[in-house]
């Protein structure tokens, strides 16, 4: 008897596999789907739905086309005028800035050293001062040496930093020389950074009086052994373009010191370490040396490293 409804094929009992069950429970499913739903899945010609959010919009038609593409890119353009810093919701106080504009400093103090040599014993240290912004900073630096309980000598920079990449910082300044000799005075010239695979680099360029010129290269790498144990390579050398026989200075290659340094790190900024330096002199410096361990030494160092 027909009733004008479908009615579904339901398999036989025989048919026991499981697509054939899979199947039987699919046709059960539409069976009990309401023609009208079937007939509007079915009809994609059925005009879509459409809501209006004209009445929820506060821009008035159009006005995405007569914005200016400046104001897009303006931190300030949706403000109503208001400033970091200023109007009746500025918070009083000392507060972070993140537009540059704040001045930090601080001291680092690469190598507090006591070295071992033959003859006399010595004290080294070797330390920077910054204080400025990211960009720009006054940068001081101090190296000097003590041995027998006096001064053997010294080297002051006083630059002006700036940076000219995320990893490269460009200095000018002058640089001042005392100890051995007449106090010699430069005009410095130099870049800082850190090259591709982390070799930290400082190369720094002088001109002195009387057509005197110099040229300092300082690199260093930070081996680490563990999260604690750091291993330091670390390579200085200098060269002179005249001799400068009252500092007992030849031109050419004048020294190198090389040495590494085994640094345990207490914390980020306190790091005691041991090491061993090679210190060589060459050309007229060796022959001008009236230093008992003659034109090279090899020194066994322990010290400290901190900044704050």
């Amino acid at each position: 008897m027909s009733t004008g409804e479908s009615t579904p094929v339901v398999p036989s009992h025989n048919n026991t596999g499981p697509f054939t069950s899979a199947a039987a429970l699919l046709l059960a499913l539409l069976a009990g789907i309401p023609a009208s739903l079937q007939a509007q899945d079915h009809d994609h010609t059925a005009a879509p739905v459409v809501v209006d959010h004209s009445a929820h919009s506060e821009m008035p038609a159009g006005s995405a086309d007569i914005i200016p593409v400046e104001t897009l890119r303006d931190p300030h353009a949706y403000s109503n005028g208001l400033r970091m810093g200023e109007g009746p919701y500025a918070v009083g106080g000392p507060a972070m800035h993140m537009a540059d504009d704040m001045l930090f400093g601080g001291l680092h103090v690469d190598r507090l050293e006591h070295v071992f040599r033959d003859g006399s014993d010595a004290s080294v240290y070797d330390a920077w001062f910054w204080y400025g912004s990211s960009y720009d900073r006054l940068l001081i630096k101090a190296e000097g040496q003590f041995a027998d309980n006096s001064f053997e000598g010294s080297e002051t920079d006083v630059l002006w930093s700036h940076a000219i990449s995320s990893f490269w910082n460009t200095q000018v300044g002058v640089h001042n020389q005392t100890g051995e000799g007449p106090d010699r005075n430069w005009l410095a010239v130099g870049m800082r950074g850190i090259a591709p695979y982390w070799l930290h680099v400082d190369i720094t360029a002088y001109l002195g009086a009387a057509g005197r010129t110099a040229l300092n290269i300082e690199t260093e790498y930070e081996w680490l052994l563990t999260q604690r144990w750091v291993l330091q390579p670390r390579l200085e050398m200098n060269l002179y373009g005249k001799n400068d026989r009252a500092r007992n200075v030849g031109s050419g290659l004048s020294d190198t010191a090389a040495g590494l340094r085994l640094k345990y790190q207490i914390t980020r900024q306190i790091v005691p370490y041991i090491g061993v330096e090679r210190v060589r002199q060459y050309g007229d410096t060796a022959r001008y040396s009236d230093h008992e361990e003659g034109s090279s030494d090899t020194r066994w160092v322990a010290g400290l490293r901190f900044w704050f």
